[in-house]
């Protein structure tokens, strides 16, 4: 299980670790904290000594009634972000968070390796043809609506099947454009409520379709903090609790704020599996 990232062949039979840079001034755990060319930098340094495999960054959030951002202002976040990440740090492999396909177009040509798309295309119809065109991974993640609208879009007649459904649709769509590295994301928080989504992670292993590699981000997420009764800021112990089941069911990349934790994470799974 490889995907190929520039000429690098990822393997993904062992797990790997996908560290989060928020370059937006509204994220619900970090926004506003990388603001500078040093803060980042640090950031950045301190996740690929961490072990960090991928660096994910992201110029428009995501979460629940986000602020609209402009695919010009997205465009002027995060492209000069990649292009200093990559003269700093030449092997790095940048995941870029969008579902903008001229963003994606432009993050690659900028030195970016993969496009993480929380709409597996729906978005933004040009996106598949783009991503196919550019013949890099693509992270498609389960949503509905929009993260302005979504928090509304949580029916479903059976979550796993409809899950299964949605991506089963998306995969022949990219197959049939020619994208060959496809990575599913259940996206945990997307259109989905708290007992929703520990339902998913129990069943996770049921998305295991394809032979695909699964991707799971419940880092620090609602869906943890609220259930201990406690803040993002204090939900590190039980993301690293959820990351290990997430590892059981199959999870093959953990995208994460905590690098060390998570990474210390795989180590046990890994000798728990040797």
């Amino acid at each position: 299980m490889t995907i190929n990232c520039k000429g690098k062949l990822i393997d993904l039979s062992t797990p790997k670790v996908m560290g989060i840079l928020n370059v937006t001034p509204d994220s619900f755990f970090d926004g506003g904290r990388y603001k500078d060319e040093n803060s980042i930098l640090n950031q950045v340094e301190n996740m690929l000594n961490q072990g960090a495999t991928f660096i994910d960054i992201g110029a428009y959030s995501s979460r629940p009634n986000a602020d609209f951002v402009t695919e010009n202002e997205e465009l002027q976040r995060i492209v000069p972000i990649v292009e200093l990440l990559v003269k700093y740090f030449p092997e790095i492999i940048i995941s870029v968070d969008t579902f903008r396909s001229e963003v994606a177009k432009q993050t690659i040509k900028a030195g970016a390796s993969l496009i993480n798309d929380i709409s597996a295309g729906f978005l933004d119809e040009k996106m598949l043809q783009t991503v196919a065109n550019l013949s890099v991974p693509y992270i498609m993640m389960h949503m509905r609506g929009t993260p302005q609208t979504m928090q509304t879009l949580t029916d479903y007649d059976n979550l796993t099947k409809d899950v299964n459904f949605y991506f089963s649709e998306r995969i022949s769509k990219a197959r049939a454009l020619g994208i060959i590295d496809l990575i599913l994301d259940p996206g945990f928080g997307f259109a989905k409520t708290t007992q929703q989504n520990f339902e998913l992670l129990n069943q996770l292993e049921l998305l295991n379709i394809a032979d695909l590699p699964l991707l799971v981000g419940v880092s620090r997420k609602s869906m943890i903090y609220k259930t201990l009764d406690t803040t993002a800021q204090n939900a590190l112990n039980g993301t690293t609790a959820l990351h290990m089941i997430a590892l059981q069911k199959g999870a093959k990349i953990l995208r994460v704020h905590d690098v060390k934790e998570a990474k210390e994470c795989i180590t046990l799974y890994n000798q728990l599996h040797a």
